[in-house]
């Protein structure tokens, strides 16, 4: 069964609609990740409303084209203006931006890209190997277990939310909170809608997810104006692809690296701004020549962008396979799913099997299309880091605006995109994780239905989820994440440690 959907998803890859959108994806990615101060996440939330119109295989793997080459595309402004243009490519400014400055930026663009790409095609090997693997289980998944799922999902974010494990619990709350808003499922009566026709439906996810992403990003560029722009690398002169000799030095580097990225992003909560930095660490540790690092060095930027590229791969086994989204861009990624009325969860590999297997194989194509697209148009991408920010804010406003009114034609949802976005400002003011709040609103319906069902199957007894041996051990992970991430269980271990110490010397 799994033989033939892997076929029937590689057949429709190579649909010529499909294949275009990955190019088109791809070449979106480029440019929005090129651009200092946008996100993979918030493309990805302005695009939505425009893949409600295609087949859901064609508008979920132009999203997979542009989450993928925005990792790449972040690596262009990092590289020629000394800023990391999304936050996986951070630790490539230690040494991309040094070599740019030796005159050698189109080198240091070109060992980025093809580590890119191999990081990648690792991640999706991985990917097409793991995640039916893990789909097969879902046959065992029934409502029980689909609680359980949805509330690990909750605390795993939670808990890994940069360390703020209260702020994110409370991010997760209110997104299961927000998630409520509508119709009961069983009952049919409104909640929280509070007489207002437009939420009887619900709070639209899209709607939500726009507001969530792309204002405050507009805010912040307003904010931080045009300063970054004077140190910007004004042409690419040398030749991009490295040297087969120096590849070859290059290539267990990258293998490494690649693999580091593909364990990070199999962490729900983690991503490539982490990956980048283990891998960048990793690469010094190995180095004969560690002296080197901060100073142009290939290496520091080989292994940076083969992690946050494998990050994508494997941070989609868990979104794919369990419905839990490792990072707040593969959450927006679900909600492709969502705009296209399948519900995100553990039977995406079971009762979509086709649609998802199509995404599957559209990240190994994307990898391939970015490589090929990212020679081709890098260099016209040095014009894109130029673009002033009082001209990109605006623009991101236009495309919110338009964005939130086509899903419905809505005015409500231009005034509910506007007040989510003075929600996103404010959790970004107050250090408050906006993707735990995404993923509340993904697992809030799987947890409502769910539950409701559970408990209707044992009868009013909150012990089915106990009795059932998949949820019991699902339920005690979920309570070791919050246990581990309390600060008071931190502080009993520092407190064992310093008591234990004087006796162990």
């Amino acid at each position: 069964m799994t033989e033939s959907f892997l076929l029937a998803g590689l057949l429709n890859v190579f649909d010529p609609a499909n294949l275009l959108a990955i190019v088109a994806g791809t070449l979106i990615g480029i440019v929005v990740g090129s651009m200092p101060g946008l996100s993979a996440t918030m493309a990805i939330a302005l695009l939505l409303p425009l893949t409600f119109a295609m087949p859901p295989e064609t508008g979920i793997s132009m999203l997979a084209a542009l989450y993928l080459s925005a990792m790449y595309g972040g690596s262009i402004a990092a590289i020629l203006l000394r800023t990391p243009g999304t936050p996986a490519a951070a630790a490539t400014v230690m040494d991309g931006y040094p070599m740019a400055m030796k005159g050698k930026a189109g080198q240091a663009l070109g060992i980025s890209l093809t580590a890119s790409l191999i990081g990648g095609v690792i991640s999706s090997i991985v990917l097409l190997t793991f995640a039916p693997l893990l789909g097969s289980l879902a046959l065992h998944f029934g409502p029980v277990e689909l609680f359980a799922v949805a509330v690990l999902g909750i605390t795993i974010v939670g808990s890994l939310s940069s360390g703020a494990m209260i702020a994110g619990l409370f991010s997760g709350v209110l997104g299961l909170l927000i998630a409520t808003i509508g119709m009961d499922p069983t009952t049919g009566t409104p909640r929280f809608t509070f007489g207002e026709l437009n939420l009887f439906s619900g709070v639209p996810f899209t709607v939500a997810l726009i507001g969530l992403f792309s204002i405050p990003q507009a805010i912040r560029l307003i904010l931080q104006g045009d300063a970054n722009k004077d140190a910007a690398v004004s042409s690419i002169a040398d030749r991009m692809l490295p040297r087969f000799k120096e590849f070859r030095a290059l290539l267990p580097n990258i293998v490494r690296s690649g693999g580091i990225g593909v364990m990070t992003g199999l962490i729900p909560g983690t991503g490539g701004d982490t990956a980048c930095w283990f891998a960048y660490n990793e690469a010094k540790r190995f180095a004969r020549n560690k002296h080197e690092f901060g100073t142009g060095c290939p290496a520091g930027i080989a292994a940076p962008e083969a992690a946050n590229n494998a990050v994508v791969g494997g941070a989609l086994v868990p979104t794919i396979a369990l419905g839990i989204p490792g990072s707040s861009s593969t959450a927006v990624l679900l909600g492709a799913f969502m705009v296209h009325g399948i519900l995100p969860g553990p039977t995406l590999m079971t009762d979509h099997a086709e649609i998802t297997y199509t995404l599957l194989w559209a990240v190994l194509f994307a990898n391939i299309a970015l490589f090929i697209v990212g020679l081709l148009f890098t260099r016209l991408c040095v014009s894109v880091t130029k673009v002033p920010n009082r001209v990109v804010a605006p623009i991101i406003v236009v495309l919110a605006v338009v964005g939130s009114f086509a899903l419905n034609n809505s005015y409500f949802d231009i005034m509910l995109m506007l007040v989510f976005g003075m929600i996103g400002f404010a959790f970004d003011e107050f250090k408050i994780p906006t993707a735990p709040l995404v993923i509340g609103l993904i697992l809030g319906p799987i947890l409502d239905a769910s539950l409701q069902q559970s408990m209707l199957i044992g009868q009013g007894s909150w012990m089915i989820f106990l009795e059932n041996p998949i949820s019991a051990v699902l339920l005690a992970i979920a309570l070791f994440s919050i246990l581990q991430a309390t600060p008071i269980f931190g502080l009993a271990k520092k407190l064992r440690y310093r008591s234990s110490g004087p006796r162990n010397l």
